[in-house]
C-alpha cells in the first residue's frame, strides 16, 4: 500500500464499527430479555435496524453524491447515533426504545456505505488488500464480544448499555480522523445504475445476498438467546461468536491469494452452500459444544468469503460515480431487506414452531439463494476480467 493510504485511521474506524456490532448483537437482546419483552417484541426492535438499512443507505449516499460531503455525514451519522442510543438510559417502555432504536439506527446505517466509497478510493488499484483493512473491523467485533461477555458474568445485564455507548463514543471519535477522497472519473467509465441493474447477473447476485442475510436473521436475533436457554454461559456465548470472528479473520487475510486462484462467482458459490449446512446444525445440533464449534468456524464462509466476494464484486460492477450508490445499494438489500425479514420471521417462528425448526428456515433461504446465484450468473469469468483491467 502506498504511504498515501491512511491505514491507520481508517483501521481505527473499521474497528470500533464492528465493535459497536460486536456488542450489540449478540447482548442487547438479553437486555431486552432482562426487561421481560416476548419474541416478537425483542425480534421487532432488533429489525429497525435492519429496516433502515433499507430506507437509509441510499437516501444519505443520494445526499453525499449530491452535496460531495461524505465524511460530513459519517461524522454526523456518528454523533445522531450516540444520541439516539442515549435514549435507552432514560426509558424501558417499549414505545421509548422504539423511537431510541429508530433513531439510532437511521443514522448508524448511514455510514458503512460511505465508508466503504472511501476505503476503496484511497486503496485504488489495490482494491484486494480491501481485507487487511476491514479485518480490524473483526478484530474490534471480538475485543468487544469477549469482553463484554465476560462483564456479563459478573455485572448486571445493563452493563451493556454503558459498553456500547462507550464503543459509539469511540467511532465518532475515529469519524473525525479519517481524511476524505475523491473518486477518479475516467472517461471509459459510462455505465449508468438502471443500466447495471438490468444485468441478470447483477439481479442474480443482489438478490442472493439479500436471500443470504435473510438466513442469517436467527442467528442475530436468537443465537445468544439460544444458547444461554441451553446452559451456557455468557462468556461462552462470547468465545463462540468470537470464533466466528476468528474465522472470517483468517478468510479475509488469505482472500486475495483465494481471488487470484478462484473466480469470486465461486468464492460465493461455496460460501452459500456453507450456509445452508450452518444453519441447519446449528439449530439441531445446540446440545453439542463441537457441533456449535464446527458451525462457528463456518462464519468464515458464510461471512468473511461471502461479504469479500459481494463487495469486490459491486465495487467492479458500479465504477466511478455508481460505486457510493453501489454500495448503498448492496448494504440496503442484503443487510437491510434481507436482515429485516429474516429477523422478522425467525421472531414469529420461534415461538410457534421452536428453535430448531427457525434456525432450519436460514439454510433454506440459504438454499434458494445458491440456486438464484447459480442460475442468474452464469459468466464466472465476469468479476475477474473487470477486476483484471484496473
Amino acid at each position: 500500500m502506498g504511504s498515501a493510504l491512511p491505514y491507520w485511521r481508517l483501521s481505527s474506524y473499521y474497528f470500533f464499527y464492528f465493535a459497536f456490532v460486536g456488542a450489540f448483537s449478540p447482548y442487547f437482546t438479553l437486555y431486552l430479555q432482562s426487561l421481560h419483552y416476548p419474541a416478537t417484541d425483542i425480534a421487532i426492535l432488533m429489525s429497525l435496524m435492519q429496516v433502515m438499512r433499507v430506507l437509509a443507505p441510499s437516501l444519505w449516499s443520494w445526499l453525499a453524491e449530491r452535496l460531495g460531503m461524505r465524511l460530513p455525514i459519517v461524522r454526523l451519522s456518528a454523533v445522531m447515533s450516540l444520541a439516539g442510543f442515549s435514549i435507552f438510559f432514560m426509558t424501558q417502555a417499549f414505545a421509548g426504545m422504539f423511537i431510541g432504536m429508530a433513531l439510532m439506527a437511521f443514522f448508524w446505517s448511514a455510514a458503512l456505505p460511505l465508508i466503504e466509497s472511501v476505503t476503496f478510493v484511497h486503496l485504488g488499484a489495490h482494491g484486494h488488500r480491501y481485507g487487511s483493512i476491514r479485518v480490524w473491523g473483526s478484530v474490534g467485533f471480538i475485543v468487544a464480544v469477549l469482553g463484554l461477555g465476560l462483564l456479563l458474568d459478573y455485572l448486571a445485564v445493563d452493563v451493556v448499555l454503558w459498553g456500547v455507548a462507550s464503543i459509539l463514543g469511540g467511532i465518532a471519535l475515529c469519524s473525525m480522523v479519517v481524511p476524505e477522497a475523491r473518486p477518479t472519473l475516467t472517461s471509459h467509465v459510462a455505465a449508468s445504475l438502471a443500466g447495471t441493474l438490468r444485468r441478470p447477473e447483477v439481479q442474480a447476485l443482489l438478490g442472493a445476498c439479500f436471500l443470504m442475510s435473510a438466513a442469517h436473521g436467527a442467528l442475530y436475533v436468537f443465537y445468544s438467546i439460544l444458547l444461554v436457554d441451553h446452559g451456557y454461559g455468557k462468556f461462552v456465548v462470547g468465545l463462540l461468536w468470537s470464533l466466528g470472528v476468528v474465522a472470517e479473520i483468517g478468510v479475509f487475510l488469505v482472500m486475495p491469494r483465494l481471488a487470484r486462484r478462484y473466480s469470486l462467482r465461486a468464492i460465493l458459490v461455496v460460501a452459500f452452500a456453507c450456509a445452508v449446512l450452518r444453519f441447519a446444525t446449528i439449530g439441531w445440533g445446540v446440545g453439542s459444544l463441537l457441533v456449535l464449534v464446527l458451525a462457528q468456524l463456518l462464519h468464515g464462509a458464510t461471512f468473511g468469503a461471502y461479504h469479500a466476494a459481494a463487495i469486490a464484486t459491486v465495487n467492479a460492477w458500479f465504477p466511478g460515480r455508481l460505486q457510493a450508490s453501489g454500495q448503498a445499494l448492496y448494504g440496503s438489500v442484503s443487510f437491510g431487506a434481507g436482515g429485516m425479514l429474516g429477523g422478522l420471521i425467525s421472531g414469529y417462528a420461534w415461538d410457534t414452531i421452536g428453535s430448531a425448526w427457525t434456525f432450519s428456515l436460514g439454510s433454506v433461504f440459504a438454499l434458494m439463494g445458491l440456486v438464484w446465484l447459480i442460475l442468474g450468473w452464469r459468466d464466472a469469468e465476469c468479476v475477474a476480467h473487470t477486476t483484471a483491467k484496473e
